[in-house]
This record gives C-alpha cells, structure tokens and sequence, in this order.
C-alpha cells in the first residue's frame, strides 16, 4: 500500500519558477516513455502528433480571486451560486457567521457559514461579483512563488484561449501554447477540443493525511458537451493538455462506463457536473492515452496522478532527470509529455 511519503522527492528551490519566460513557447518539454527520457521543447509537441489524434484543453479562465476584506486576505475558490462563494482565509476562526466584511472598493460581503477545509462562504452584496473583483482582486499566484501579482501576470497566468470564467488557479499545462501553436496542432492532422473545469481547491491542496484513502478531495464543476464527447470517443489516441482535462476526461470515462446502454468503443459520456476524483497508482484509465502536464510539488495529489499514469518509479527517475538538467518546475515552469505506462 502507498502512503504520502512515497510521492516525495528533492527539490531545489532555485528551481521553482517564480515568474514566466519572455515567450510561452520557449518551454522545455522532458518526454517520459517509460524509462526513456528524451530533452525537447514546447514546440516539438507537434512532433508527436499522429493522424486522428484529438488534443483536449481546459479553458476555464482564471478569476482575479484573492482581495483583502476588513483586512483579512481571503483567496475564492468555489461558486456556490451566482453571488455566493466558498473562500480561504488564514484567521477565518477570528471571523463570524453573520459578519459582514468591507473590500476595497466598498463592496460588502456576508458570511454564511464556516468549515474547517473550505473556510468561509461568503455572499457578495453586489450586483455582479466579476466586476467588483476585476476592480479590487489580485491573480491567485501559488503562495511557493513568493511575490505578489504583477502587472504581467493578469495575461501570462491565463491561457491565451480561456474563455468561461470560474477558476481560482490557472490550467498552468496550457500557458505554454500561442495561438499559432494552437493552430499548427489541426494543421498537423490532429483535432482540438476545449472542455472545462473550474479550478478550485481540489487540484492544488496539499495531502495532509499519511494514509491516501483519508484524503478527501474538493469538489470541482466541469463540462464536456455532446459534441465535445463525439469527437473524444472518434479519436485514435486522446492527449490531454494538462491534470484538470485529465481529471474531467476520466469523471466522463467513469460516467460513461455506468450508462446502461452498450458504450462499447467509446471513451467519455457528456459530463456537467461536479466532480472530485482523485487519481491515485492502480487507477485505470479509460479515455487518455497522452498527457502533457508541468512539474508537480512533491507529495501533491498531481505528482500521484501522474505517478498512477506513467508510472512512480519512472516519474521519480524522470524528475530527478529534471532536478540535474535544471528543469523550471510548477506554474510557470517547464512540461513533460507522457505517455501511458504499459501502452
């Protein structure tokens, strides 16, 4: 059985990137097929395109989610309705129910109730929530990058094809793609198709517990369509642009493999719902072939998922690779593409 211990691994600290490249497709992408370990870049992933391959990304679109209310620092994470939003705060236990906390711009919030994982929901008094952060709200930049938001960062720490808005961190495998590269990929035979999942505190809080069955994960709402899931279950391979449309693709795998009609030769249902999924060593995946992601904290529930995916001990070899090769790891760090252990 595994424990947490397991997925840890030495990480320099000068290896964490803190800030973007010049240009998003000057990447360094690390390419994991089993033991064999190839040294590329961003742009080389078309190279590994094949006829009738269908690439998916997440296009759910960051919201400017962190803002200081009656000085405390509250990061949003889920939506529980149109005004109504789960947020964390490091001295929630000082905040009361029923308390209603000032922003900046003089908007006021309410809070509805408290829970030790997901700290506050809160109402905002408003007319519309987008606006009044889009005014007073900072980018959630990850609390290892040190610093806080620049100017840059409002287009960087966002993919250049996000479009419904909901996430409270970034789908960071997918910063590395411009437009044209985005372009190149259907040029080279491949489709492309952007579902979504709102990421919230189920990708990026850390695993607490020792023993892997007592983590629960947070709940995250995402969608693929009719038409998304016809063109998925057409597909010669699917390669996933990142954990969140890996996690989405699989929800809508697992969907898919509960309908009682014969779904024999498809991958995914369509999928609009919440999912909270967590993907561990032994899982086995039904709808992705590839996946292209960044580098992951160590002990994370992703460096599980693509320990689960690849492989534990050719992604521990493989990251030890990236430490000696000096790799730019986390957000705004370099990628691996990964192929399917045993595939």
């Amino acid at each position: 059985m595994l424990h947490t211990s397991d997925f840890d691994f030495e990480l320099p600290a000068d290896l964490i990137a803190s800030h973007p490249l010049d240009k998003r497709d000057a990447s360094r992408m690390l390419v994991v097929k089993g033991s064999r370990l190839e040294d590329k870049h961003i742009r080389d992933f078309l190279d590994y395109l094949q006829d009738g391959d269908v690439v998916v990304f997440n296009n759910s679109k960051v919201i400017p989610a962190r803002f200081n209310a009656s000085g405390h620092e509250i990061t949003l994470h889920t939506s529980a309705g149109d005004k109504i939003w789960w947020g964390l705060c490091k001295k929630f236990n000082k905040i009361k129910i029923g308390e209603v906390l000032e922003l900046d711009d003089g908007t006021q919030i309410k809070v509805l109730d408290k829970d030790d994982e997901s700290g506050l929901k809160l109402e905002f008094l408003c007319d519309n929530v987008f606006e009044v952060l889009d005014k007073v709200g900072k980018m959630p930049l990850p609390p290892y990058m040190k610093r806080e938001e620049e100017t840059e960062d409002r287009e960087r720490y966002q993919t250049v094809y996000a479009e419904p808005v909901g996430s409270m961190a970034a789908p960071t495998a997918g910063l590395h793609f411009t437009s044209e590269l985005m372009e190149e990929i259907e040029a080279r035979g491949a489709k492309v198709v952007k579902i979504t999942l709102h990421v919230g505190a189920g990708t990026w809080l850390p695993v607490k517990t020792e023993d892997l069955s007592q983590h629960k994960m947070h709940s995250e709402w995402c969608c693929i369509t009719p038409q998304q899931a016809e063109i998925i279950n057409g597909a010669k391979r699917v390669i996933a642009v990142g954990t969140t449309s890996m996690r989405t693709l699989e929800s809508a795998a697992i969907d898919n493999c509960n309908l009682s009609e014969d779904r024999r030769g498809s991958r995914v249902a369509p999928i609009c719902r919440s999912t909270d999924i967590f993907i561990t060593p032994g899982y086995n995946f039904k709808a992705v072939d590839v996946l292209l992601t960044n580098f992951h904290l160590p002990k994370s529930t992703l460096f599980m998922l693509v320990s689960a995916f690849a492989g534990l001990d050719e992604m521990k070899f493989a990251y030890e690779h990236a430490v000696k090769e000096k790799y730019r790891f986390f957000s705004y760090g370099d990628c691996c593409l990964l192929f399917k252990k045993g595939a």
